[in-house]
């Protein structure tokens, strides 16, 4: 019963914020984040947390500020996804603007595959989106979520969007990096251990652990690695890419992935660090914090 309800929560919500003037919507978004903010679940006690740990150097009530704003980013995320499917390219092209694109767009025109390594931050469909609308179609992986029914749902719309999403599973990797080895786009969201094989990495001062596909992923293929933080702005997202990170020379593949998945937490720590309220992380990601 409770997989039912979240499903056509989800539906419903689908439907009527896409009717709705926009200015309305996204008015409620901010109204219900919010709410939310002063419900303070679990959710929102993590992201406090998680926010303090970005900035130890903030007062409380500079904390609860952040915290505030995150939730209002974090519900426009969501605003954005469920009005996205009544947007033109026009407007795609319009909102999106990049920083050191040509990260992304040299080694796809060269033919030797490029993977993309980017935090939870921002609206990373609408990223994926203006590169497959403008001829750079990308595979990625989803977590697969419940119930099933919801899963599919976001399914249709990441395939619809362009994107190739493959379900989170051993047998994902060689097809990753079948596509890779063809030349193609791979962007995965890499802030968050999802598998309890992830690599440990020092974490603004503190032990985490991050997925390590990105980087044997390019270690093994010959694929660029690079990074991308997606900002929100007034009017659409930033994307500011970073790279390549280079594949040490020496060293088994566990310690070349172990020394490059380094780097990525490092270049997400500084755009976090200067981007708070755009990183979505509702969950745990230290592995010192209570579950």
């Amino acid at each position: 019963m409770s997989d039912t309800i979240i499903y056509w929560g989800y539906s419903l919500a689908w439907k009527i914020v896409r009717l709705l003037p926009e200015k309305v919507a996204y008015e409620l978004a901010n109204r219900f984040a919010d709410y939310l903010y002063a419900k303070n679940g679990k959710g929102v006690r993590r992201l406090r947390s998680n926010y303090q740990r970005v900035h130890s150097e903030l007062s409380a009530d500079q904390i609860e500020f952040l915290t505030n704003a995150g939730m209002r980013s974090y519900l426009r995320y969501w605003c954005d996804t469920f009005r996205f499917p009544s947007w033109d390219k026009e407007r795609l092209l319009r909102t999106t603007v990049c920083e050191n694109e040509n990260f992304l767009r040299d080694p796809i025109a060269q033919g030797r595959g490029c993977v993309v390594a980017l935090p939870h931050a921002g609206n990373w469909d609408h990223a994926g989106a203006y590169f497959c609308a403008t001829g750079i179609p990308l595979t990625t992986v989803a977590e697969h979520l419940k119930p099933e029914k919801l899963f599919r749902k976001f399914l249709e719309y990441r395939t619809a969007i362009g994107m190739e999403v493959l379900d989170l599973n051993s047998r994902s990797i060689a097809t990753l990096s079948q596509r890779l080895r063809s030349g193609k786009l791979v962007a995965l969201v890499a802030d968050r251990d999802l598998s309890q094989n992830g690599i440990p990495v020092d974490f603004f001062g503190t032990g985490a652990k991050m997925p390590g596909g990105p980087a044997l992923l390019a270690a093994q293929t010959g694929a660029d690695l690079i990074t991308a933080y997606v900002k929100y702005e007034r009017t659409g997202i930033r994307i500011i890419f970073e790279g390549p990170v280079e594949v040490p020379a020496d060293g088994t593949v566990s310690e070349k992935a172990l020394a490059m998945t380094q780097i990525v937490a490092n270049r997400f720590e500084k755009q976090i660090f200067d981007h708070t309220v755009d990183w979505h992380m509702l969950q745990r990601i230290w592995v010192d914090a209570d579950a």
